[in-house]
C-alpha cells in the first residue's frame, strides 16, 4: 500500500519547480499503490524552513495545488544540493483527508517530515510515551508518531547525527514499514528504512560507478541502553524505553569516482525507471542515509546469513511498458498484451523443437521436490486463483497431494508443516503480507519454500530458497490480468518439468506442450471478442449482482470473473461450483439474475450441461462461454461467447479474458474509475 518517492540531488543544479515536478511524477508513475491523498515536502526558498503541501484526492488533485500555489522566480533558480520527498496514501489509520496525509510533521516549525507505507502496531504505546511528555498530535495517524519520537531524540541527544537519530527510532518500532525523513536541522541529507514494506534505492551519476556494491557497516554487539526513559504500556505496566548504543561508524564509502549524483528513494522501480536503472533494493531493518552526496548502508546488528553489500541491479523495464501508449486504462492494455506477456513466461523455458521444459531457478531442487510429501500453495486473490486453476494438473502431473491455501486463513489455522513439504507463494508484487507473513512461518518450520513472483527483487523472491520470475512486465492496473495467466503458465511449467522422467505420461506431456505453442494465437483471437463482450456488457450493467458459474479446470475462471466483477464495477458477484447448484444457489435463478455459464467441451462437459438445463428450466437465460463450433451447447441460450478450442488444462486461461474484458466495460459503462478501484491498492503490504 502507499507509495514513497524522494529525489536527492546532490553538485546537480536543479530548481525547487524541477524538483517538484520529479516528486509529483513520480508520484504518477506509483499512484496505483494508493489514492486517497498525497502530499509533498521541499525547502523553502525564503529560508531553511521545510515547506509541505497536502491535498485529499488523486495526484492530479496535489499537482494543481503545486502549480496555483508556487510561482516565483526564486523557484526557478537552481539549487546544487536539495532533498524532496513525496507520498500517495492509501489510508489505514485516519480518514483520508489533508491532515493525515502525508508527509507527517514533528512540529508545527516542521523540524522533522516523513513519508511511511505500512502499519506501526505499537504506535498507540509510542504515542501514549510522547503525549505524556507534552506533544500534542494532529492526525489520527500511525505515521505521526515517528516523526516526533525522532525530533524528541534530537532534542535529548542533539549530537547524534540524522542516521543515528533514525536507527534509535526504528528500534521503537513494531510492525511493517518504509519511511523516507528529511529535517531542516539536516539540510542536504536523506535517511531511509525499511521493514516488511518494499524500498528501493536508485543512483544517477554521470560518471560509472567504480564498483557495484554499496557494503554495509555494522553497529556494536552491545545492546545495553546508555539512558532509559519509561514507557507507558497498557493496564498500568511499564517497560523501559531505551535509547540504543550509537554505531561506531566506518569510513564512508563513496563508489563514485566525482560526487555528482542524484539519488532516488521509491517504493517501486516503475518510479525511478525513466531517470535511471541501476537501484538498490534495500532489506530489512537497512538504514540508507545520503549525506554530502554519500550514499551508506547501515544495520544496527549483523546478521548470520547477511552479505557484506548491498548489490546494485539494472533494471531491465523499459519506459514505454510503464505507459498507456494508446489505451485508455492500465488495465485494458494489459489485458491485450497477454499474447506476448505468456510468451515471455515461456521464453528459454519450454523448447517447442524438442519438447522440453527448463525452469533454471528451481532445476538444482527438482529431485528434492519429487521426493516431498505434499505441495502447498499459497496465495492472496488473484494468485490463490491461479493456484486453483492448477492444482487438479498438479495432481495429476506430480501425483502429490497438492493443497491449496489462503495465506490470511493458514496463518490463523497455524497449520501443520513437515520439513518434507514444498511451499509455493504466489505474489504478483512479492510483498503480499499475509503471504510473506505465511513464508516465513513455513520456512522456520524446515519446509522447502519457492517463490512465483513477478518483481525482480521483491521480498518473497529474496526468502524464497529458489522460484520462477514469471516475467509478465510491469502491471499497473489494480486489478491483476496478464499476471494471473502468467502465473498460471508458470504453475502448469512446473507440472512439466516435475513429469519428465515418467512414461506413462508423455503422451499427455506433449498435448500439453503442443497446446501451450498455440496459446499466443488463441488469446489473440480471444480478444478479437472484445466488441461482443462490450455488448453484453451494456445489458449487464444496470443489474446488482451477477452469478458466474463452471466446474472442472474452469472453476478458478469463475472465482476469477466473479473477483474480478467486484474489484472493477462494485457489483455484487459471485462464481459458483456447477456441482454445487442444487445445494442453495439455484435458489437465486430466476428471469431477471444474469447468469454467466462456461460449458465447455471437457470431461465435465455432461455434468455442466445438466447445471445448464437446470438453469434454463427455472427462466434463466444464461450468457454461455462454448467452444467454436459447438452449436448443440449454443442452443441453450440466444447470447454466447465461442473461444478456440485447446487441451483441457489450459482451458483456464482462454476462459478467463473474457471475464477480465468483461468487468473492463461494465466499468467503463457504470462510470467507475478502472485502473484504481476505490478502496483498494495494489501491493498489499499490511495484514
Amino acid at each position: 500500500m502507499c507509495g514513497i518517492f524522494a529525489y536527492l540531488n546532490y553538485l546537480t543544479p536543479k530548481s525547487r519547480h524541477e524538483v517538484l515536478d520529479l516528486l509529483v511524477n513520480g508520484l504518477k508513475r506509483l499512484e496505483y499503490r494508493g489514492y486517497d491523498s498525497t502530499g509533498v515536502a521541499i525547502d523553502s526558498p525564503e529560508n531553511k524552513d521545510i515547506v509541505m503541501v497536502k491535498r485529499c484526492g488523486k495526484v492530479k488533485v496535489l499537482e494543481d495545488a503545486i502549480n496555483e500555489g508556487f510561482s516565483g522566480k526564486e523557484y526557478d533558480a537552481p539549487v546544487m544540493t536539495h532533498v524532496g520527498i513525496a507520498h500517495t496514501r492509501w489510508a489505514t489509520h485516519g480518514i483520508p483527508c489533508e491532515t493525515n496525509s502525508h508527509p507527517q510533521r514533528s512540529d508545527e516549525g516542521n523540524s522533522f517530515v516523513v513519508v511511511h507505507n505500512g502499519i506501526v502496531t505499537n504506535y498507540k504505546d509510542v504515542k501514549t510515551f510522547l503525549e505524556k511528555r507534552g506533544y500534542v498530535f494532529e492526525s489520527d495517524t500511525d505515521t505521526e508518531v515517528i516523526a516526533k519520537l525522532v525530533y524528541h531524540l534530537w532534542k535529548k541527544h542533539p549530537g547524534y547525527s540524522f542516521r543515528e537519530l533514525v536507527e534509535q527510532v526504528i528500534q521503537q518500532l513494531e510492525g511493517a514499514f518504509a519511511i523516507a525523513i528529511k529535517s531542516k536541522h539536516f539540510p542536504g541529507e536523506c535517511v531511509a528504512s525499511r521493514r516488511g514494506s518494499p524500498l528501493l534505492v536508485g543512483i544517477k551519476t554521470k560518471t560509472r560507478l567504480s564498483t557495484d556494491h554499496i557494503p554495509i557497516l555494522y553497529g556494536k554487539d552491545d545492546k545495553s541502553p546508555q539512558t532509559c526513559e519509561k514507557e507507558h504500556r497498557p493496564h498500568g505496566q511499564t517497560r523501559e524505553l531505551p535509547v540504543l548504543p550509537r554505531i561506531e561508524s566506518a569510513s564512508e564509502f563513496m563508489p563514485l569516482e566525482e560526487k555528482e549524483v542524484e539519488y532516488f528513494f521509491a517504493s517501486d522501480a516503475s518510479a525511478v525507471i525513466e531517470h535511471t536503472n541501476r537501484v538498490i533494493y534495500l532489506e530489512d531493518d537497512d538504514v540508507a542515509a545520503v549525506r554530502d552526496g554519500t550514499l551508506s548502508i547501515h544495520r544496527l546488528k549483523k546478521c548470520q546469513d547477511d552479505p557484506h553489500a548491498r548489490e546494485i541491479t539494472t533494471l531491465k523495464m523499459e519506459i514505454q511498458q510503464i505507459m498507456k501508449g494508446n489505451y485508455d486504462y492500465f488495465m485494458l492494455k494489459e489485458i491485450f498484451e497477454q499474447p506476448e506477456s505468456v510468451v515471455n513466461t515461456m521464453r528459454g523455458r519450454v523448447r517447442f523443437d524438442s519438447n522440453t521444459v527448463v525452469l533454471g531457478g528451481i532445476k538444482e531442487f527438482i529431485p528434492e521436490i519429487k521426493r516431498c510429501r505434499r505441495l502447498m500453495l499459497i496465495g492472496c486473490g488473484t494468485s490463490y486463483h491461479s493456484a486453483v486453476a492448477t492444482r487438479q494438473l498438479l495432481e495429476e502431473l506430480t501425483e502429490l497431494p497438492v493443497m491449496v491455501e489462503l495465506a490470511s486463513d493458514f496463518l490463523d489455522r497455524n497449520t501443520p508443516i513437515f520439513r518434507d513439504d514444498v511451499c509455493f507463494f504466489i505474489s504478483q508484487s512479492g510483498e503480499t503480507a499475509d503471504s510473506l507473513m505465511a513464508l516465513r512461518y513455513c520456512k522456520q518450520r524446515g519446509a522447502l519454500i519457492v517463490g512465483i513472483t513477478n518483481t525482480v527483487g521483491s521480498s518473497i523472491c529474496r526468502e524464497s530458497h529458489c522460484g520462477v520470475h514469471i516475467n509478465a512486465g510491469p502491471e499497473i492496473g489494480v486489478a491483476s490480468t496478464k499476471a494471473y495467466t502468467s502465473q498460471f503458465i508458470s504453475l502448469v511449467m512446473f507440472a512439466l518439468v516435475m513429469s519428465e522422467d515418467r512414461l506413462s505420461l508423455q503422451q499427455r506431456r506433449l498435448e500439453i506442450i503442443q497446446a501451450l505453442s498455440k496459446l499466443p494465437d488463441q488469446i489473440r483471437e480471444v480478444l478479437k471478442l472484445d466488441k461482443q463482450v462490450q455488448e453484453l456488457a451494456k445489458d449487464l450493467f444496470h443489474h446488482k449482482s451477477l452469478l458466474i458459474m463452471g466446474r472442472g479446470y474452469n472453476f478458478a475462471t469463475c472465482l476469477e470473473g466473479a473477483l474480478k466483477v467486484k474489484e472493477l464495477t462494485y457489483m455484487h458477484s459471485e462464481g459458483i461450483m456447477a456441482g454445487e447448484l442444487k445445494h442453495g444457489p439455484l435458489a437465486l435463478i430466476d428471469d431477471r439474475m444474469p447468469v454467466l455459464m462456461i460449458v465447455l467441451r471437457d470431461p465435465v462437459y455432461v455434468k455442466c450441461i445438466n447445471a445448464l438445463q437446470q438453469v434454463t428450466s427455472r427462466k434463466g437465460c444464461p450468457i454461455i462461454v462454448c467452444e467454436e463450433g459447438d452449436e448443440e451447447t449454443k442452443s441453450f441460450s440466444s447470447r454466447s461467447l465461442e473461444i478456440p478450442r485447446t487441451v483441457d488444462c489450459l482451458q483456464g486461461i482462454l476462459t478467463v479474458i473474457p471475464m477480465q474484458l468483461l468487468s473492463y466495460h461494465i466499468a467503463v459503462l457504470r462510470g467507475c474509475d478502472v485502473d484504481c478501484p476505490r478502496n483498494l491498492a495494489k501491493s498489499v503490504t499490511v495484514e
